[in-house]
């Protein structure tokens, strides 16, 4: 039975990526821009690309403002209690950790960041090094020549988890650009 569902399955998505064509196939479905208001607004907020930011959350969630990790993080953007704590101080906001399941605060609060972020780094794939790993982190692994040649960009990222998370960011962040020249 599972076997028939998958191979339906396989067989509708085929269907729907030759009768839209490929590219409205991958706009609608594998690459949406769903909360599009509120990432627009954040991302010319805190000087993030708004591109950027869908494959974050795309990455992080999903598009479920539901989601939590396994670490604790939740919301749209995937946020820890101790970032969160630390964004909300920066803001001078007092919202509570449940507020995260508001896709509005989990754009706000993740856009924040990776505004932060990339102030700090420059680099959007360094930035996300640190949006999964920490700031603290990834600070140090610039400090080591066998991870950062120049100390300021990452050639090599030591942790595996990190590595394929700014992989995964990249690759979004590339397709979410070609679809939306």
């Amino acid at each position: 039975m599972k076997k028939a569902a998958a191979i339906l399955l396989c067989a509708a998505v085929l269907l729907c990526a030759l009768t839209l064509g490929a590219k409205p196939y991958q706009k609608a479905v594998l690459y949406p821009k769903k909360y599009a208001g509120l990432i627009e607004k954040y991302s010319a907020e805190y000087g993030v690309d708004t591109n950027l930011m869908f494959a974050v959350v795309r990455t992080e969630s999903s598009f479920r403002p539901d989601a939590v990790s396994d670490a604790g993080a939740a919301g749209l953007t995937q946020i820890t209690e101790e970032t969160f704590d630390w964004i909300k101080w920066k803001l001078h906001e007092n919202s509570a950790f449940a507020d995260l399941f508001t896709p509005e605060t989990s754009v706000k609060y993740g856009t924040y960041l990776m505004g932060f972020l990339l102030d700090d780094f420059g680099d959007y794939r360094t930035a996300a090094a640190a949006y999964h790993a920490g700031r603290a982190k990834v600070h140090s692994w610039l400090e080591n020549g066998d991870y950062s040649p120049d100390g300021k960009t990452l050639s090599v990222i030591p942790s595996k988890d990190t590595a394929h998370y700014v992989a995964k960011i990249t690759r979004a962040y590339e397709k979410y650009n070609s679809l939306y020249e």
